[in-house]
């Protein structure tokens, strides 16, 4: 591509590699070490097509701890082979990455310990119980009998 023509864009790549494809010293010229990168802008768009295709709260309300709580969960609940796909196909089931699932919503138990409030304490402990009496009958199903 040679390095004079524009893409009808308004881009233009410029190597600044101080070696070729050869793998060979090129030299760089002066001009084209100080020529500052150009930026990029973006047109500025009204806030309310910005939030329309955007949306940064879903229909029920703000982002809490309930949703961060929701996700993981319902992330466990994938590698543990309890949910179909988005497709609806099977997904295999994954124990080291169920367990490390588990283990970040104990992290997050015991690092927000005495700061959340009754009904997310409540929320958190009742889902981690039910993860992890799941995860244990799984993986009884999954391991192998001992002989």
């Amino acid at each position: 591509m040679p390095e004079d023509k524009e893409d009808p864009s308004g881009f233009k790549v410029v190597d600044r590699r101080s070696f070729d494809a050869d793998g060979a010293h090129r030299d760089v010229s002066q001009e084209e070490e100080e020529k500052p990168v150009a930026r990029i802008e973006m047109p500025p768009e009204s806030s309310a097509e910005a939030e329309a295709e955007f949306p940064y709260e879903s229909e029920e309300g703000p982002t809490g701890f309930d949703t961060l709580v929701s996700y993981l969960s319902t992330t466990a609940m994938f590698q543990l082979g309890l949910l179909p796909g988005p497709g609806g196909e099977r997904i295999p089931v994954d124990m080291v990455n169920a367990r490390r699932t588990i283990d970040l919503l104990e992290v997050l138990q015991e690092k927000t310990r005495n700061n959340l409030t009754p009904s997310e304490a409540k929320l958190l402990e009742d889902v981690l119980y039910e993860l992890r009496l799941t995860f244990v009958e799984i993986e009884k199903r999954v391991s192998p009998p001992p002989r």
